[in-house]
Order: C-alpha cells, then sequence, then structure tokens
C-alpha cells in the first residue's frame, strides 16, 4: 500500500528524526512539527497505520516510534540519486585533489577521507580493479641458496609477492637473466596468454612461469580492488554501538578484505548508486547498517568501488551526494592515469 499526503509527511518526519537524536520518536514531537497542523490525535491514529503497514515500530506501547528497514527503503526512494554535494563542498574536494600528488593511492586515500568526513561514518573506496590483469614487470630476489622471492608487478599498478623454492643453488645473477628473459616475453601479456607461451623454457622459467600464472589468475578472480576503510572510530562511537558486543564482531569481519566479495554482488553494477539497508544486505553481521555503494572508472579499462557503510539511521541524502562527488572526480583523475 503506498503512502500518500499526511502519512508521508508523518512518516519522514519521524525518520528525519530519528537520523537526528537517535531516539524514538513521540507523536507530540511530530504535532509540534511545523509542517503538521493537525491534533495529537490524528497524528496518534496515522502512527497507528505506519505500525500496522510495517513502517515504524515502537519498543513498548507508550513509547515513540521507531522507522523500519521498509521505512528506510520508502525514505531513500524519496531522494534523488544525482543529488550533489554544496557547491562550497564540491570546490573543497577539487581543490584538495588538484593539490594531492598524482598517485592512484593518494588519490584514493583522500577520497576515503573526505567521504568519511562528510558522512561521519566508513568509507570504502577499492582500488581500480581491470577485467583482466596484464604484465608489466618481474623481479627475483635471492634470499638464500634454494630461497628466493618474486615480485610481480602488473599494469594495473598491483604488486603481488610470492616465496620460491628449488631443490636445486642458484645466484643473483642466475634470477635476474632469468627474470629479464621472461620479461621481455610477457610484457603487457594476460594470464591466459602467458599460460600458452612456454616454447623455448628452461624447467627453472616453466616453474616460475606457473607461479606468475596462477598469482595473476587469483588476481582476476577478484570482482574487486584493495578495500581502504576510513573512519570506523566514527562509525563504532554512534549510540547504535554503545554497548553492543555486536560492533567487534563487525571490526572482525571488515578487517577481512575479501567482505566486500560477498556483500556487492555483480547487479549492483548496473545503477550508478546502490542503497542497500539492513536485511537487505546478504552478510548477518551487516544487517543493522546499511551500505551505499557506487562506481568509478571504466568498464572496458578498469573500475573501483566507492561506498558509506554505517548505522541506517544515517543522512541517505549527504551520502549519496558523497558517493557522487567522489566516484565522478574519481573516474575523472584515472582519464589521466591509466
Amino acid at each position: 500500500m503506498s503512502l500518500i499526503g499526511r502519512r508521508e509527511k508523518v512518516l519522514k518526519i519521524v525518520v528525519d528524526e530519528y537520523i537526528t537524536r537517535a531516539v524514538p520518536v513521540a507523536s507530540q514531537t511530530i504535532t509540534c512539527n511545523p509542517d503538521m497542523e493537525v491534533s495529537p490525535a490524528t497524528v496518534r491514529n496515522d502512527m497507528a497505520s505506519l505500525e500496522e503497514e510495517g513502517y515504524i515500530i515502537r519498543p513498548h506501547p507508550s513509547a515513540g516510534a521507531i522507522p523500519t528497514d521498509k521505512a528506510y527503503r520508502h525514505y531513500v526512494e524519496s531522494v534523488s540519486l544525482d543529488v550533489k554535494l554544496s557547491l562550497a563542498e564540491q570546490y573543497l574536494v577539487y581543490e584538495l585533489f588538484q593539490e594531492t600528488q598524482e598517485e592512484m593511492d593518494q588519490w584514493l586515500k583522500l577520497a576515503a577521507t573526505l567521504l568519511s568526513r562528510f558522512v561521519r561514518n566508513v568509507a570504502v573506496v577499492t582500488s581500480p580493479k581491470a577485467p583482466q590483469c596484464h604484465f608489466k614487470h618481474l623481479d627475483i630476489v635471492a634470499l638464500h641458496d634454494f630461497v628466493a622471492l618474486l615480485v610481480l608487478v602488473l599494469h594495473e599498478a598491483k604488486i603481488g609477492q610470492k616465496i620460491l623454492s628449488s631443490d636445486t643453488k642458484f645466484t643473483q645473477e642466475d634470477l635476474t637473466m632469468l627474470a629479464n628473459k621472461l620479461n621481455s616475453v610477457y610484457d603487457g601479456m594476460t594470464s591466459s596468454e602467458i599460460s600458452i607461451e612456454k616454447m623455448g623454457l628452461s624447467p627453472e622459467e616453466k616453474q616460475v612461469t606457473e607461479h606468475i600464472v596462477e598469482m595473476m589468475a587469483a588476481e582476476d578472480n577478484m570482482r574487486h580492488g584493495r578495500p581502504y576503510l576510513v573512519g570506523l572510530h566514527l562509525m563504532l562511537s554512534q549510540p547504535e554501538f554503545a554497548n553492543n558486543p555486536r560492533g567487534l564482531d563487525v571490526l572482525e569481519l571488515l578487517e577481512n578484505e575479501g567482505w566486500l566479495e560477498n556483500v556487492i554482488q555483480p547487479e549492483y553494477s548496473r545503477t550508478k548508486i546502490k542503497v542497500i539497508i539492513g536485511k537487505e544486505n546478504t552478510d548477518k553481521l551487516l544487517q543493522d547498517l546499511s551500505l551505499i555503494v557506487g562506481e568509478y572508472g571504466t568498464p572496458d579499462k578498469a573500475k573501483g568501488i566507492v561506498g558509506v557503510l554505517g548505522p541506517k539511521r544515517m543522512d541517505y541524502a549527504k551520502a549519496i551526494s558523497s558517493v557522487n562527488c567522489l566516484s565522478t572526480l574519481l573516474s575523472e583523475s584515472m582519464v589521466s592515469y591509466i
């Protein structure tokens, strides 16, 4: 059943007040709102209807109202996904980006820091991820007579490391010659292209090639790049986490770099901004939270995620406008970088 007229106003006041104050909203608070010119009895009747329809709940009969996931979803649908930051905030963001060294890591860290400050919650920004990674450079460093460190650099600004062991003693000169040969053959190739380029390779070169293919294939299998998280202390200081042991569980989840793989499903990339509220999250540990995510970059080259994670009681318009601004700016910055 859609909401119309006065009940729409009542629900909006409930959500706005709860977002601001984090306490159940009493009918008297709604009656005193300048947008409402009705009797307290009428407001109570409207709130009873909203409760019956699943938009609000009350901790007990005489308590005020708390929005449900359904109420937040209804509220978000009224917010334009193209909403923008104020001109002053946009100017600040652009100025700071211009002053930052033109390095992808610096841009990502700045974007995460600004986003966290704007929304007072956790900002999530992933490094750009190409559909397929491409070989750029290989170094092999001798650690001991039979142990070496393989350092793989990809064109997508990715670096991977792996320890190699062998039954044959080797010198640094041997390893440098091996790496130089593979560098000349594999530059710019994908893992699948490298896997079929094994003609004329020695057993040692084939072994190193297998490690290269394995590392690149693992990178290709990940949907998202490495996440930068900023603002955990801001989220955990919210009233929802006061004396709540679940905060530690959420913190443990976010320490795992792969958590986004399960939370952000492939179909989310079909829309510019995706808002995932409460139980819409697939991970139970996140079902008291909301996640707003957008993409930056270009699908044919490389793309990443810009997002906000926080309590369902968040300023959705501010979060959406902040994600919009920073995803656009990161996309523009990447044009000259990739």
